[in-house]
């Protein structure tokens, strides 16, 4: 679906980039808010306004030259805060807010299988094209963010059920996950080609 990027696919990738990340990082604020921690809703980040979330650099400029490089889009968006002494549930409260946002990804993907093996005669080659740009993309936020290296949500809810040893290893190796995870994924062949099996799963399990 993503083998072939004219510039209508690239549009669809654009839009369904930024509504993926607007509605992934909204979901992370409410699920702050709905756990008792107000401070990414004092910043305006309970919010459908793209412009609250998306960074130019990392979540527009970023994933379109990975996505032309490596048919692969890596991306960021502006990290969403929250107060961890003041969330439910401990570690356990944070791994929920973290776990909110690919999940949202995953069900967007889901809702758009479901579109689509319901009513797939009627779409037409380009509806089923917007839909499947739109699937691939979701999944792949979704399988991105649940990479176990920080600061990706996957980080986070490890932390919440790892031993204090990898909790203390995690945290010396935050500052250089980017770096880390850019590596595995550009310099690893065998980490990218994991990456694109899980893509491939979900995919083949949502349709």
């Amino acid at each position: 679906m993503l083998d072939t990027l004219d510039f209508g696919a690239v549009v669809i990738v654009f839009i369904t980039l930024v509504i993926s990340i607007t509605l992934h990082e909204a979901m992370h604020a409410f699920a702050g808010y709905w756990l008792g921690d107000d401070t990414a809703k004092l910043e305006g980040r309970i919010s459908l306004n793209p412009m609250r979330h998306v960074d130019p650099v990392y979540t527009i400029l970023m994933p379109m030259i990975t996505l032309l490089l490596f048919r692969v889009p890596l991306l960021a968006a502006k990290p969403v805060p929250f107060n961890p002494a003041r969330v439910k549930y401990d570690e356990y409260g944070a791994a929920m807010i973290a776990f909110a946002g690919p999940l949202t990804n995953l069900l967007l993907a889901a809702a758009a299988a479901g579109v689509v093996n319901v009513v797939q005669g009627s779409l037409g080659a380009d509806g089923l094209r917007i839909f499947g740009i739109f699937i691939i993309i979701n999944i792949g936020i979704f399988v991105f963010n649940m990479i176990p290296i920080p600061p990706l949500d996957g980080s986070r809810v490890l932390y919440a059920f790892a031993p204090d040893a990898l909790r203390n290893l995690m945290v010396q190796l935050e500052q250089f996950g980017i770096i880390i995870i850019f590596a595995l994924i550009l310099a690893v062949p065998a980490f990218g080609q994991f990456l694109s099996q899980l893509n491939s799963w979900v995919l083949n399990f949502l349709l």
